[in-house]
């Protein structure tokens, strides 16, 4: 069996110096902070970056070039014999669709996985993907294995503030301001697609409770035979907001005894472009391999 390279990108909030332990590569995600262009973890730090963005700096969120990747792809290609690229989901970015578009030319030997996955469930999927990769399974056996559980993962997202919401026009300037008069959490929810509203909170504890309280409620339902075959993970993630998230991880070992955890994961700069800092959250997924 040939040599098969797991590429990610940074959504899936694997280091670069992690990728180098694990022997995956993972692909910076660009951006424009005020017309300038900057890669994650390569020419901006988190808390540069969130300083910038306390300073209401123009951000605008983008994806990795045809040429970066049929590039990148030409050159791992001269030491592999397939490539296994998981980015992030095809519900909140197209980079991943362009990359099945970009992949054609390359004759079955560059497998694009579209399985919808964004942040710690991404992080998750490619771990899987390397454990198979190491027990000597193909591109294609890998990129159809992952593809079978796209759906089965839930995230839940408390923002810590409206303004980005605001921003980036999915609610008024009056609500915003109404909503940060009033302290009020929007949750939102995703399995892969945008995401969208799930519920409201008049403060953290409320919020974390109704989180909770969600996935509780689908332990028996959506992953009721991952849950008892001991094949599901949770995991949290945050947007500097990383005190709130140990304490959310410890609640969450309390309510879950029988759930493995996985990771307490800053979200990746792209996201948080949109979301702002302070946000906290739990997300679920399936885990077979």
């Amino acid at each position: 069996m040939g040599k098969v390279l797991i590429i990610t990108d940074s959504n899936s909030g694997i280091l670069q110096s992690e990728a180098k332990e694990l022997g995956i590569y993972v692909i910076p995600m660009p951006f424009t902070i005020n017309a300038e262009e900057f890669e994650e973890e390569i020419s901006i730090t988190q808390d540069k970056f969130y300083e910038l963005l306390g300073e209401d700096a123009d951000v605008k969120t983008s994806q990795p070039s045809q040429f970066y990747l049929e590039d990148l792809w030409d050159e791992k290609l001269k030491e592999y014999d397939e490539i296994v690229s998981i980015p992030m989901s095809s519900g909140l970015s197209s980079a991943c669709d362009n990359a099945i578009k970009y992949a054609e030319k390359y004759n079955g030997r560059v497998f694009i996985v579209n399985n919808q996955r964004i942040s710690v469930t991404q992080k998750n999927s490619v771990f899987e993907a390397k454990k198979l990769a190491d027990e000597g399974k193909s591109g294609a056996e890998i990129k159809e294995l992952l593809e079978q559980d796209a759906k089965k993962q839930s995230i839940y997202i408390m923002l810590g503030t409206l303004k980005y919401l605001r921003r980036g026009g999915r609610i008024s300037a009056t609500a915003a301001t109404l909503g940060s008069l009033l302290k009020i959490k929007p949750i939102l929810f995703s399995d892969g697609g945008k995401f969208e509203k799930f519920g409201m909170a008049l403060n953290n504890a409320q919020a974390k409770r109704k989180m909770i309280d969600q996935v509780k409620s689908e332990l028996v339902k959506k992953f009721k035979d991952e849950y008892e075959s001991g094949k599901l993970v949770i995991s949290v993630a945050h947007t500097q907001n990383f005190d709130e998230a140990e304490k959310f991880k410890n609640e969450i070992l309390k309510e879950f005894p029988n759930v493995k955890f996985n990771y307490v994961d800053p979200l990746s700069l792209s996201v948080a472009c949109h979301i702002g800092p302070g946000a906290l959250a739990i997300a679920v997924c399936s885990n077979n391999y």
